[in-house]
């Protein structure tokens, strides 16, 4: 695997003006399927259809709108919606890709890295076909269409991010290698695939191993985005949605820590994970209490009685799953500089995360900017993230602005515009 040298100096010519976004998203435009697709699957294929109440995605038995909250650049924030909006409601950067970059000069935005939004933020939509060689199809059609137009539209100025099969790690292993011969460095992964009906990344028989292991020789990023689960946290049966909101870096934690516990980077020392939208002023703490977990608990949890923990769990009438995953060797784990060479955080907005930067390392945060999503800090971007970090050395400003990015993501900016 190729990659870029940590920057010791901000580059010649670079300035402080301008980031690249790890985190935003794109909205389809109707043709990615309908171009691409053998003609036999067009009355299956993901395709626009008019309703009652507009415009909405069909793809084989299934119905999928836009809702306004991911289309939600451009209004008040008394305008936010969940409704369902057709294209013409929204802004065309949403799906343009050349609309986007006014959108992004205005914001101080220089490149941006895009996670899909019909077929979900790791596109398991097409997990949950029932011909999977339409999903197959789907998956690279979707691919084609992010490197080919999207990307290629403005180089330099978008970072590729590309979905595979999940249902099947050989082929999702084939579909990153096609994909890395044509410049891709990023795939989505999800942060839990078991309530997507997947096996996790503890599984004894290592069903992501192809797939983990084509990402490693390539040089691919697994980019986690919050919600790739297909589930929201909820702290109750009826707590209000702005409680469960709050709650979404929950998910992410669980993810990283799945991640440092698990024996995947024992296997593959050179693969990196990115964590989007889980912001990270967090992750001192996640990893304090994993390092007290692990002082003191490792000896008992090597030997438990998986007998006896089954007997518990039902007198408490809870589940008991009867296997027990994999896990990295914990009597020399160590998580802090398992971390420092892993794992790459993502804030959008976030004051207590850079008050404690130096207890998570300048080198593995990156900044978003979630557009165009309701939680979008547009068009205010680059200001805001100013104000963030202008206390901090320039070149840690330099490596959160862009240059974590760049070497992460093996990507070379376009220059700023002028």
């Amino acid at each position: 695997m190729t990659t870029l040298p940590e920057t010791a100096t901000i580059p010649a010519g670079v300035s402080l003006d301008w980031l690249i976004s790890v985190d935003d998203h794109v909205i389809e435009p109707p043709n990615v399927w309908l171009d691409r697709l053998p003609k036999k699957y067009l009355d299956v294929a993901p395709r626009m259809e008019e309703t009652e109440k507009g415009a909405v995605w069909r793809y084989e038995h299934k119905t999928i709108a836009t809702s306004g909250l991911s289309v939600a650049a451009g209004k008040r924030r008394d305008q936010f919606t969940p409704e369902p909006l057709p294209f013409d409601a929204m802004r065309p950067a949403a799906y343009d890709p050349i609309a986007r970059l006014e959108d992004m000069d205005r914001a101080g935005i220089l490149a941006s890295l895009c996670f899909p939004s019909m077929p979900r933020f790791c596109g398991q939509l097409f997990s949950e076909s029932d011909d999977k060689e339409l999903g197959m199809l789907c998956v690279q059609a979707y691919n084609d269409w992010m490197i080919d137009e999207w990307c290629g539209s403005a180089p330099g100025r978008y970072i590729p991010l590309i979905i595979v099969p999940l249902w099947d790690p050989p082929r999702a292993a084939k579909e990153i290698e096609r994909c890395a011969a044509r410049g891709s460095h990023a795939v989505a992964f999800s942060e839990n695939p078991e309530p997507l009906g997947l096996p996790t990344i503890f599984d004894a028989d290592r069903y992501w191993e192809p797939m983990f292991k084509a990402a490693e020789a390539t040089g691919h990023v697994i980019c986690m985005h919050v919600g790739s689960s297909s589930q929201m946290v909820s702290a109750c049966s009826n707590a209000p949605e702005l409680v469960n909101l709050s709650l979404g870096a929950n998910r992410t934690a669980a993810a990283m820590l799945s991640w440092l516990f698990a024996d995947v980077f024992d296997r593959m020392p050179d693969l990196k994970i990115a964590l989007s939208e889980g912001n990270i002023g967090w992750m001192p703490y996640y990893l304090e209490r994993a390092e007290q977990v692990l002082d003191r608990q490792r000896h008992w949890v090597q030997h438990v009685d998986f007998g006896l923990a089954k007997t518990m769990a039902s007198n408490a009438g809870a589940a008991y799953l009867d296997t027990k995953g994999t896990c990295t060797d914990l009597d020399t784990l160590d998580l802090r500089a398992r971390f420092k060479e892993h794992v790459y955080g993502c804030f959008l907005q976030d004051d207590t995360g850079i008050q404690v930067l130096d207890l998570i390392g300048d080198d593995n945060v990156m900044i978003e900017t979630d557009y165009p999503h309701s939680d979008s800090t547009w068009p205010d971007c680059i200001a805001m993230v100013q104000a963030a970090i202008g206390g901090l050395p320039k070149l840690t400003q330099y490596k959160l602005l862009r240059g974590n990015a760049e070497r992460l993501f093996q990507f070379r900016a376009a220059p700023e515009p002028t």
